[in-house]
């Protein structure tokens, strides 16, 4: 390779790594797991097995959701970012990135995900512009409501009802229900996540649960979340009708999030980052691996 060829090869890589920072990339393990068990649940509904083409559209378009909503985020809290030590180095407010760069990558996004929902089926085109206004909609309403945390929730829960709807067709209620568990999950740890802004988003006006209540309230809040999410997943198998393995693995997963809540409280917040990456990445794998028990088996 010439040293031409290897400094472009070096300047593409580094342009990836930028725009992947960006968008947290690696998180999309929270949202994606709970997209397929959204397929996995028609796919026990309706009794036969979807296209192979509908898996890779369900992830394409489910990647495609979160990068435009994540690099929407960024750019509306470009200012912000840039004032909060802990968010400076972040690829905008760095430098690293431009706002034009980070517009066009979120303009190609969105119209990835709006090619991938028109290959699955015309009600999931149909319903692509409504999901990318909620996803949207969430990085704006840390500027007036403390309930922020429940939009970034409701934002993820398109995941399962797309997931769903990319293998009926249709929307039904049933899935709602998986929903309403996510909308749940992602508040609460989100909560968690807000804990370590507390002070800035104080002395700047941003609205969150920790900003509004304080530490006490916001892990009482985030238990509270929690709770609700374990229960409408174990109301999930009632409905779908899911076999034994599902509740064995709901009782696993469900004391996976309590030893999430051990591992900090409103006196150490030391593992903190533990709590929210690691324990609810492996959460979210562990249900869609509970889900499919509950499907398969």
């Amino acid at each position: 390779m010439n040293p031409h060829t290897a400094g472009v090869s070096r300047g593409l890589k580094s342009r990836v790594l930028v725009f992947g920072h960006m968008i947290r990339f690696s998180h999309s393990v929270f949202a994606l797991p709970f997209a397929l068990a959204g397929v996995l649940f028609a796919i026990h509904v309706e009794g036969t097995l979807p296209p192979g083409d509908t898996w890779v559209w369900v992830v394409v378009a489910m990647v495609a959701a979160r990068s435009a909503a994540m690099a929407f985020n960024r750019i509306a809290d470009a200012r912000m970012d840039a004032l909060n030590p802990r968010t400076r180095d972040r690829a905008i407010p760095s430098g690293a990135l431009t706002l034009t760069a980070a517009w066009i990558f979120t303009l190609i996004a969105v119209a990835v995900f709006v090619t991938a929902a028109a290959m699955l089926n015309p009600l999931a085109f149909a319903l692509s512009p409504v999901a990318l206004a909620l996803v949207f909609f969430y990085s704006l309403t840390k500027r007036f409501t403390w309930t922020t945390h429940l939009f970034l929730g409701l934002a993820l829960a398109v995941a399962p009802v797309g997931g769903w709807v990319a293998v009926t067709g249709r929307l039904d209620w049933a899935p709602f229900l998986l929903a309403a568990g996510v909308l749940a999950w992602v508040a609460g740890f989100d909560i968690f996540y807000a804990l370590q802004d507390l002070e800035f988003d104080r002395a700047h006006k941003v609205h969150s649960v920790p900003a509004r209540f304080g530490v006490k309230g916001a892990f009482l809040a985030a238990r509270l979340l929690h709770g609700i999410c374990v229960v409408s997943l174990f109301l999930v198998a009632w409905v779908l009708n899911l076999s034994p393995w599902y509740f064995a693995g709901m009782a696993v997963m469900g004391g996976l999030v309590v030893y999430e809540h051990l591992l900090v409280s409103p006196g150490d917040l030391t593992r903190l980052n533990k709590a929210f990456f690691d324990m609810n990445a492996g959460i979210s794998v562990f249900y869609l691996v509970t889900a499919s028990a509950g499907v398969f088996l």
